[in-house]
């Protein structure tokens, strides 16, 4: 399956399934693990254990098998290998304590330095 079908196959089941604040980091050049990570905030660890299992399922019916998944009930946060893409799901305060969207901005804020200091 094709990266960015699987990239819109995540972002619609989360979407359907009531995902709040669904985010698409690019991080191609930054790692190796991963292409892609879609961050979305679920309102309880049953709410994001549930949209892992759609994501999931969804994702086998398009002849994608899920490499693995960390995390379950009682988790505030639940990551989906899907390969090119890694799924995180994760309640508010989970979220607001990792801060995986800064996390993963800091080389383009040291690149934007650097064009600033040449």
């Amino acid at each position: 399956m094709q990266t960015e079908a699987l990239l819109k196959i995540v972002q619609d089941v989360l979407d359907e399934r009531k995902g709040h604040n669904i985010t698409v980091l690019d991080v191609r050049g930054k790692t190796s693990v991963t292409d892609y990570m879609i961050l979305a905030t679920g309102t309880s660890d049953r709410h994001i254990n549930a949209m892992a299992d759609y994501v999931s399922e969804k994702v086998k019916e398009n002849g994608q098998k899920p490499l693995g998944q960390e995390g379950g009930i009682g988790a505030d946060w639940v990551l989906l290998d899907l390969g090119d893409v890694i799924v995180h799901l994760m309640t508010d305060q989970a979220r607001a304590f990792y801060q995986l969207e800064k996390l993963w901005s800091v080389e383009q804020k040291a690149e934007a330095l650097e064009a600033l200091q040449d």
